[in-house]
C-alpha cells in the first residue's frame, strides 16, 4: 500500500501527523473506531482492547490455506444416517463475525421465537463485534421456521442464523 514516490500530500487522511492526532483523539474519547475517505482513499482506524489497526480500501486478498479434511472411517457399530432433505426457505446469514444474542438483555424476551412472523425491517438477533452491539434485521417477510444458533454463541460472517419460511 506505501507508495515510494514520497510522503502523501499534507492535509490528506494518509498525513501521518493527522492519523497520530486521529489515534490520540480515539483513546481520549473512547472511540473505536475512525473512517475517513478522501477521493479514491480511505483510511479506517479501529481499536480494541490493546490494538490499532490502520488498512486502506485497496488491501490484496490473504489466500487461505486448506486443511485437508481428515477422512472418517465408518465404525461398523453404527449404522448409516440417512441424509437430511434439503430444508426449504430462506436463510438469514450473519453479516459479521461476533457473537449471537436472541435479545436486548438477558433478562429480555428473544426478538424472535419459532412460528414468529417477521417483516424485512424486523430486529431478529443482535450480533455483538468489538463491544457493539448490532441489531441485524431479518431482510425477508415471513415466518421463523427454525433458530439455527445457540444464544451466546461464536458465528462466522455468512454462517446461517434463522430458517424463515415465505
Amino acid at each position: 500500500m506505501a507508495s515510494n514516490s514520497g510522503s502523501p500530500p499534507e492535509g490528506t487522511p494518509f498525513d501521518i501527523a493527522k492519523i497520530r492526532q486521529l489515534v490520540r483523539m480515539m483513546k481520549e474519547n473512547d472511540l473505536s473506531e475512525v473512517d475517513l475517505r478522501w477521493d479514491d482513499s480511505r483510511v479506517r482506524l479501529r481499536r480494541g482492547p490493546d490494538n490499532v489497526v490502520v488498512s486502506s480500501g485497496m488491501m490484496p486478498a490473504v489466500p487461505q490455506a486448506l486443511a485437508p479434511a481428515a477422512a472418517a472411517a465408518p465404525s461398523s457399530t453404527e449404522p448409516a444416517k440417512p441424509e437430511k432433505p434439503e430444508e426449504s426457505g430462506t436463510l438469514i446469514t450473519s453479516p459479521m463475525v461476533g457473537t449471537f444474542y436472541a435479545s436486548s438483555s438477558p433478562d429480555a424476551d428473544p426478538f424472535v421465537s419459532v412460528g414468529a412472523k417477521v417483516t424485512k425491517d424486523s430486529t431478529v438477533c443482535i450480533i455483538e463485534a468489538m463491544k457493539v452491539f448490532n441489531e441485524i434485521p431479518a431482510g425477508v417477510g415471513g415466518t421463523i421456521a427454525e433458530i439455527l444458533v445457540e444464544n451466546g454463541a461464536a458465528v462466522e460472517f455468512g454462517q446461517p442464523l434463522f430458517r424463515v419460511s415465505t
